[in-house]
């Protein structure tokens, strides 16, 4: 039996599904890449396509150009393939492959007289704090990515899940050079994010924040110098509470600031503050981990208390590359976490009791969005 309000959708289907063929058609792809009115379409598609296609080996280009810390060299001046292949330790063709690569992605200018010289959008890369660290860092998730149809089926462990031993609530047994590691990648890359939901949440109605897994305090830190009268409180696990307690010591923001050690899985959270923030932390957890802890916050706000959530997140219905490609894959390889949709966060957010839902424009979604919602009086 055909339901009448379903024929429409039918034509559609099958005059898109014509459409997808006739594109798919080699014959028709080398007719539009010749006729006049097609061929700039035909042909930035073919470029695209490509550019997806060598996506990975661009960022493994990357990659060894911060190993070996040719942006560095580069920013004293220009140099010859010679010299920078000798303090590599390898051989000069090579590195003016290496070199040429980079110029291409235009991370270097090559100048006339052969030697190589800092372009701007390398010298953005010494700019930003903590993206060195980062590049280097993914030498785990690329190897999870090895494979990535073995990754989707969830088979094996992954590079990623045993980086970050704390997505599973392993608190007992991290070591405390897997907590630096995991504190210092977390700060140095903590600032950028700290600037854009400084732009997207003010914090001028704020007496009392308290930021839940906020590591070591890089994002208080940032708040503070912008609300010298906000009083600050900080929970994470046990093993991160000592870098915290260093980096805001040495702030200058001992008078203003309690810590507390537990995990927020187990443990209370501290009550007493009239806003709460989740910085990064919902990405890199399941749909049952996520509720429980917005239950938590929900009822360690008082009324009229606010709730705010920054991370990187997917387009939901209008998919984007940042959240729907990269964080979705690397979540993934974390073993537990998920990239989510605004939408999906405050559908969240709305089943915990939390309402006045706001979610501002972000000015660099492959840095951060935000939302801010309010416990209901």
């Amino acid at each position: 039996m055909t339901v009448a309000g379903d024929l429409p959708e039918r034509r559609e289907r099958r005059r898109g599904g014509w459409v997808t063929r006739l594109i798919a058609n080699p014959r028709f792809q080398k007719w539009a890449s010749g006729f006049p009115l097609t061929r700039g379409i035909a042909r930035r598609d073919g470029a695209e396509i490509f550019d997806i296609v060598q996506g990975f080996v661009q960022s493994q280009v990357l990659s060894a150009i911060v190993e070996l810390d040719l942006l560095h060299h580069l920013a004293d001046g220009p140099e010859a393939p010679t010299v920078l292949a000798r303090r590599a330790g390898m051989a000069e063709d090579r590195m003016a492959i290496l070199l040429q690569a980079g110029a291409a992605l235009g991370l270097f200018k090559r100048r006339r007289d052969g030697r190589f010289a800092l372009a701007r959008k390398g010298a953005a890369i010494l700019g930003v704090p903590g993206l060195e660290a980062m590049i280097r860092h993914h030498s785990a998730f690329y190897a999870d990515m090895a494979d990535p149809v073995a990754l989707l089926r969830g088979q094996g462990d992954t590079e990623l899940a045993r980086f970050w031993p704390y997505v599973f609530g392993a608190a007992a047994e991290m070591e405390p050079e897997v907590a630096r590691r995991y504190s210092d990648l977390m700060a140095q890359s903590q600032g950028l994010v700290a600037q854009d939901v400084l732009r997207m949440v003010p914090f001028r109605d704020s007496r009392h924040l308290l930021d839940i897994g906020g590591g070591s305090g890089a994002f208080l830190a940032a708040v503070a110098a912008r609300y010298p009268d906000l009083r600050l409180s900080l929970f994470d696990l046990p093993e991160v509470i000592p870098a915290a307690q260093g980096r805001l010591t040495q702030a200058g923001l001992t008078g203003r600031l309690t810590l507390f050690p537990g995990s927020f899985r187990s443990d209370p959270l501290p009550e007493g503050a009239d806003t709460i923030s989740l910085i990064r932390v919902l990405y890199d957890h399941d749909d049952a981990t996520v509720t429980a802890l917005l239950a938590k916050v929900h009822a360690a706000l008082p009324p009229g208390g606010r709730l705010i959530v920054a991370e990187p997140m997917a387009g939901g219905a209008s998919p984007e590359r940042a959240g729907d490609v990269y964080f979705a894959f690397y979540t993934m390889a974390m073993g537990t976490g998920r990239a989510r949709s605004a939408a999906r966060i405050a559908e969240l957010c709305r089943a915990a009791g939390f309402a006045d839902i706001r979610i501002p424009r972000s000015p660099r979604p492959f840095v951060t969005s935000a939302l801010s919602c309010v416990k209901n009086g």
